[in-house]
């Protein structure tokens, strides 16, 4: 059958028409970011993913590694990268020969007590990196670690790992809200270093705990017992991780830290037949 004029103009511009349309949508649905149905969700401030830390920062988490933490960059020339993370010259070595035991996130009723009693029968000192709203609880605790001879570390008031990402006064708020709490209950006790949670470092942070006359502190070995891998895993990571002048990150709260009490029987007996370990200075010079 031969088609009229008329019908061939009107196929032929119905077509085109589907053509048009059929380009629109491929133009459109590229410009749809690949989040939306995913399971991704969106906000003004851009995609949340599973890894990134609660904006509350909860004890036991740590930062994505992927990249820098987020808030404002300065080069200071000191960015360096250790195990991944950007210090912005935040001290990540005791300085000399000695190896520094640290232990963050306390004080806590259950496992504080054990880790001092334990440090006490190898007459070892340590450092501590308390948790302002932690102190403020337990201040007997406080007391106690200070009795001991150790020396304490601020470690923000409730373990706000995007601390770094705040404005310079609200960093300054929360770690002189976090002394104020230590002070509470030992008051001439030195304060000398301060710790970001997560290792989440940023130039405002330090800048600011340098500014309050504390030394930004890092660490040299990480065995992870916050992820309660076992007394096992935690203490061969250590001592085979050490180094002169090592400073070894460990946790007495914020989760299950038995493991981290238990494994101190195994890493204590090692480290002091090889090394001396002593708690960082109180009043460095």
């Amino acid at each position: 059958m031969r088609l009229s004029p008329a019908a061939r103009s009107l196929g032929i511009v119905l077509l085109v028409l589907t053509a048009l349309l059929g380009s629109a949508y491929a133009i459109a649905r590229s410009l749809v970011p690949d989040g939306l149905g995913s399971g991704v969700t969106t906000s003004a401030t851009g995609p949340h993913y599973g890894d990134q830390p609660p904006p509350s920062g909860e004890p036991g988490t740590r930062p994505s590694r992927s990249g820098d933490p987020a808030g404002p960059r300065k080069d200071t020339g000191e960015a360096e990268i250790v195990d991944g993370i950007r210090t912005y010259g935040a001290r990540s070595t005791t300085g000399t020969s000695t190896v520094a035991l640290t232990f963050d996130d306390g004080p806590d009723p259950r496992y504080t007590p054990q880790v001092l009693a334990i440090l006490r029968d190898f007459n070892v000192t340590a450092t501590f990196c308390v948790v302002g709203e932690n102190a403020s609880n337990h201040p007997d605790l406080i007391q106690a670690i200070v009795a001991d001879g150790h020396t304490l570390c601020n470690h923000t008031w409730n373990h706000d790992v995007t601390l770094g990402a705040r404005s310079p006064d609200r960093i300054r708020a929360d770690l002189l809200r976090t002394t104020e709490a230590i002070r509470a209950a030992a008051p001439d006790a030195p304060i000398a270093y301060y710790r970001q949670p997560g290792g989440a470092w940023t130039y405002p942070v330090v800048s600011v705990a340098q500014e309050l006359g504390m030394i930004p502190l890092h660490w040299t070995v990480d065995p992870a017992d916050w992820r309660v891998p076992g007394a096992g895993h935690i203490a061969s990571t250590v001592t085979t991780g050490v180094e002169p002048g090592a400073v070894v990150l460990l946790h007495d709260a914020g989760g299950d830290r038995q493991g981290t009490v238990d494994a101190l029987y195994r890493i204590l007996p090692d480290l002091t037949s090889r090394f001396q370990v002593a708690a960082l200075p109180p009043d460095p010079t």
